[in-house]
């Protein structure tokens, strides 16, 4: 097994940046576990399905899904779905969707073989606790409620889909309540990842504090 370094946390904590700046400086692949989720939910929208679908009638739904990374594109049945799947409705769909079984249990695998391959740096809401339980490196990286909301309303602004504050603070809200109480997989952090707070560190802080932990 390649060494995993798995980092989990909230929506908004800046966990995609984050792994992204780290991978590139251990040079170990990045796995982004949330751009899976949304390819999946975007794909299930775009069929109708109701998140009120029996465990039985979703599994056959997602059954035909094809998800992956090309060429630093997230690519669903041959589509490049990169921009696709940073709405925020991609968003909520995969928050909503990713509570459900089927879909957990269609992307565990993929994600774990993942890991089995190469070095990587994977990022979610479970990777600590269900996807990598024995991984080399955890951390849980957390944020305040209203300095992710921030974040959010940020980078939808500078991806041209602007919400407003109050918005960025609902969506935020309602996404810690569905990831946290899903029956499967809660987010939650793991007894032994290291905890970060972001609030008020840069980016460039927060992988600095993560190097140093690593000791690399």
């Amino acid at each position: 097994m390649g060494r995993v370094v798995a980092i989990d946390g909230p929506a908004g904590a800046g966990k995609s940046t984050v792994s992204r700046l780290l991978a590139e400086r251990l040079g170990f692949r990045l796995l982004d576990t949330g751009a899976l989720y949304r390819a999946v939910g975007l794909f299930l929208r775009r069929k109708g399905v109701s998140c009120e679908l029996s465990d039985e009638a979703l599994e056959k739904e997602i059954a035909g899904a094809s998800v992956g990374f090309s060429g630093g594109m997230v690519v669903l049945n041959g589509e490049d779905v990169s921009t696709a799947i940073r709405t925020v409705e991609a968003g909520n769909d995969a928050s909503v969707f990713s509570a459900r079984r089927p879909v957990r249990a269609f992307l565990l695998q993929m994600q774990r073989d993942a890991g089995e391959q190469e070095n990587l740096v994977a990022e979610g809401r479970d990777m600590t606790t269900v996807v990598f339980p024995k991984a080399w490196r955890k951390f849980y990286l957390d944020a305040s409620e209203t300095g992710r909301a921030e974040r959010r309303f940020h980078q939808m602004q500078e991806k041209g889909s602007p919400i407003s504050m109050e918005e960025a603070l609902r969506d935020i809200r309602e996404r810690d309540i569905r990831d946290s109480s899903r029956d499967i997989a809660p987010l939650r952090r793991a007894d032994d990842a290291i905890y970060l707070d972001s609030t008020c560190l840069s980016i460039e802080q927060v992988i600095e504090a993560m190097v140093a932990e690593i000791g690399q």
